[in-house]
């Protein structure tokens, strides 16, 4: 028990004067993650999609040339980042850009290069995933689509990416999850998120097993809210598993409700003068006088 007395006395000291700190780096965790993860989302969506454009032998020749230009940089895109370790690409953007052109460009905002690492590393994942979302929904969906006369980008905006979108869910959960620990990576280029915060109190205090259950805890939490969230996400776009039929069919309600014209007017079909008045008419025509 003493060694846990001691424990939780540390972990009190280290909030105590580094509280703030730890906030402060969950909540640019929390940011970056979130917007890293919807930039990166987009970037996929465009990749995927352009991964499958329709193209045959008998296409535009410039047409093929031009997708198998685009298909090839994706493919390298996407191998390079999802290859590599993200630290790494983060000295690579943050310090090679400078390094490259003599200082000429450079980042005078950190948390911009945290963003284009994280958002880049993001896309390229999910430029499979919505790949293969887009390949797993039917065949069937995207010929009905041409039937009507839809284009492809009809067919993709209207039919195919909402489908595509519910089947990849759980992966874009997945990738916000991670984000949110792989972002603490980006202490290597000064970006002061939540590991930086443990960094930084380790650094004065020398508490590092203290520091790092606060670490932990955090991140377990943050993951553990953003798994709830995503969850109730999902089901709400699945909708209701509970549908009820509708318990008065209004066809059947209309049934044996006809009235019938009164009694003596033209359009009354029981009326024998006026049947034979409609029976002349359709026969021989109308008199000059009535017209």
């Amino acid at each position: 028990m003493g060694i846990f007395s001691e424990l939780i006395a540390d972990i009190s000291s280290l909030l105590s004067r580094y509280g703030s700190a730890y906030l402060g780096g969950i909540r640019n965790t929390l940011v970056l993650a979130l917007a890293a993860t919807a930039i990166g989302c987009v970037i996929g969506f465009l990749c995927g999609i352009l991964n499958t454009i329709p193209h045959s032998k008998t296409d535009n020749p410039i047409k093929r040339v031009v997708l198998a230009v685009v298909r090839a940089v994706i493919r390298v895109y996407v191998e390079v980042f999802r290859g590599t370790p993200m630290v790494l690409q983060a000295v690579f953007i943050y310090y090679g850009v400078p390094y490259v052109t003599g200082g000429q460009v450079k980042f005078t905002n950190v948390w911009v290069a945290a963003l284009l690492v994280v958002s880049i590393n993001t896309g390229a994942y999910m430029a499979e995933s919505v790949r293969g979302g887009i390949i797993s929904v039917d065949p069937g969906q995207t010929e009905g689509a041409k039937a009507i006369g839809m284009t492809h980008v009809q067919t993709m905006m209207n039919v195919i990416i909402p489908q595509a979108l519910r089947n990849i869910m759980p992966q874009i959960g997945n990738n916000f999850i991670i984000n949110i620990k792989d972002t603490s990576v980006m202490f290597i280029i000064s970006f002061t998120e939540f590991f930086a915060a443990h960094r930084g109190a380790v650094g004065a205090t020398y508490k590092y097993f203290p520091s790092a259950t606060i670490e932990m805890v955090g991140y377990l939490c943050m993951t553990l809210a953003a798994s709830f969230i995503l969850r109730a996400v999902e089901r709400r776009m699945d909708g209701s598993d509970n549908y009820e039929l509708v318990s008065e069919d209004q066809l059947v309600m209309a049934a044996g409700t006809y009235n019938h014209p009164d009694r003596g007017t033209p359009f009354d079909e029981r009326h024998k003068p006026s049947r034979d008045a409609v029976i002349q008419e359709v026969r021989f025509g109308r008199n000059r006088g009535e017209r």
